[in-house]
């Protein structure tokens, strides 16, 4: 997760919203990183989690993903859970709940979701409150801008 974070701070740095994801390869080893690249990309898509499996299949060159874990900071919302499901993910860890958006846990069910062709274990909670506390600082710093 500290990995996460750090690719959490350079997306804020960029000006987008502090998120990072790692995914790591079955024996541990870093595969792919990814940070938020909306803003800088001018792309929806370009959240951490779609950024991190896009390398990740590229390296690899493979898109299934079983045996790899993705570690995000943030609860994966719907159009990154979904992609996780398609990418035949083998394991999720995230820092903290998305109460507003997350797909995982809070607002829907997509890794556990028994109509999908694919579930896939969830870790919750890993530094929650340093990863809640970087978006909340993020957005405090945003607010008092305006």
């Amino acid at each position: 997760m500290r990995l996460a974070l750090e690719e959490a701070a350079r997306a804020a740095a960029a000006g987008d919203v502090p998120i990072g994801a790692v995914i790591l390869g079955p024996d541990g080893e870093v595969v792919a990183r990814g940070h938020n690249r909306r803003e800088a990309r001018g792309d929806a898509t370009a959240h951490a989690e779609i950024e991190a499996l896009r390398e990740a299949s590229e390296r690899t060159q493979r898109w299934r993903l079983e045996r790899h874990t993705l570690v995000v900071t943030l609860e994966p919302c719907v159009m990154c859970a979904g992609a996780l499901v398609n990418a035949r993910i083998g394991r999720l860890v995230y820092g903290c709940h998305d109460e507003k958006a997350g797909a995982v846990s809070s607002l829907f069910v997509l890794g556990h979701d028994p109509r999908l062709n694919h579930r896939f274990p969830v870790t919750t909670g890993v530094l929650a409150s340093e990863c809640s506390d970087v978006l909340r600082a993020f957005f405090a710093e945003r607010r008092a801008r305006r």
